[in-house]
């Protein structure tokens, strides 16, 4: 009989799964920079490209903060000179988690005009969390003050979506179908 119960909750979770059901507190963790994490030798420009920023993940910045900060900026202009004499807010901790709570546009950069200068910013537009995968979010960095945009990477066909949903609905018919 529990052998029986375990079948059917693992039945559900994956019909579930198959009609696309978001799990609550689902969320993605980048660590901005990759391996190198905020430095003046990473290249955010491409590390961002691929990259897709949703309400409810949370972006790493990990820097040695002995030798720099971060300030997270209002304007677009703010962001393109490099001027963070009026900071929303800045971090200085060497590792900062920070929560993408809302959509919108936000700005980061080095604390350091020079290295700011160099590209060391960063221009995120978080897409709400219930967009649809075929909407191509916006990710913006800025080398040299000469802002770019970056596509984001495409997703599967809807097709190939479908092929999957369906798979693992027929996976949980059988589980159970095997339960009964």
């Amino acid at each position: 009989m529990k052998m029986a119960i375990v079948k059917m909750v693992m039945a559900l979770v994956v019909m579930a799964a198959s009609l696309g059901v978001k799990w609550a507190g689902a969320q993605v963790h980048h660590v901005v920079g990759g391996d190198r994490g905020w430095d003046p030798s990473t290249d955010v420009a491409s590390w961002s490209s691929d990259r897709r920023f949703r309400v409810g993940d949370k972006i790493w910045f990990a820097y040695s903060a002995a030798q720099e900060s971060i300030v997270e900026l209002k304007t677009k202009d703010e962001y393109e000179s490099c001027d963070g004499s009026n900071p929303i807010r800045m971090y200085t901790d060497g590792l900062d988690g920070i929560p993408l709570d809302g959509e919108g546009i936000r700005y980061f950069v080095s604390s350091k005009t020079e290295s700011c200068k160099n590209g060391l910013k960063l221009h995120v537009e978080v897409m709400p969390l219930g967009s649809p995968e075929t909407e191509k979010p916006k990710v913006a960095v800025s080398e040299n003050s000469v802002s770019t945009m970056a596509a984001a990477p495409t997703t599967p066909s809807g097709s190939v979506q479908l092929y999957g949903s369906f798979v693992l609905l027929l996976v949980g018919l059988w589980l159970c179908y095997t339960v009964i």
